[in-house]
């Protein structure tokens, strides 16, 4: 299948997901707001919070197992630069209140300014890191 095909599938099956959470329990499906309140103590809707960030993980286990041809061959980072990575997308989702989901999918289709800004500060720091690296490593 096209790879233009399977982006538009799992775009849609992403604004599905995040539409029926909003609809169903009336809160955004912003990841790290799902992750977070996981760890709150007086938090009440832990199951459909849980359930919906297990399906994500089952989801993509189950891809990998059945189309690993999906996911690409991108590049392996030792543990270490991935804990750092890790802990820099943590911090970066508390100082922007949340994450490019959040963001990027919920809040920007509910017109939040504040989505759009932090959706935006997102793509250019992107833009910016790879032209970074191209840079450093001198490639194309």
């Amino acid at each position: 299948m096209h790879p233009f095909v399977l982006a538009a599938l799992g775009g849609a099956l992403i604004g599905l997901s995040a539409s029926l959470y909003l609809w169903s329990h009336g809160k955004v499906a912003g990841i790290s707001g799902l992750l977070g309140a996981l760890f709150v103590p007086r938090t009440d809707d832990k199951p459909a919070r849980a359930s919906f960030l297990l399906g994500l993980v089952v989801a993509g286990v189950a891809l990998q197992a059945f189309a690993p041809q999906v996911f690409g061959s991108g590049a392996v980072a030792s543990l270490g630069v991935v804990a750092v990575a890790g802990l820099l997308v943590g911090f970066g989702t508390r100082l922007g209140n949340g994450c490019t989901s959040g963001h990027g999918i919920c809040g920007i289709t509910r017109l939040s300014m504040r989505s759009i800004l932090a959706t935006g500060t997102f793509i250019a720091a992107g833009v910016i890191t790879v032209a970074g690296l191209r840079l450093v490593q001198g490639g194309n």
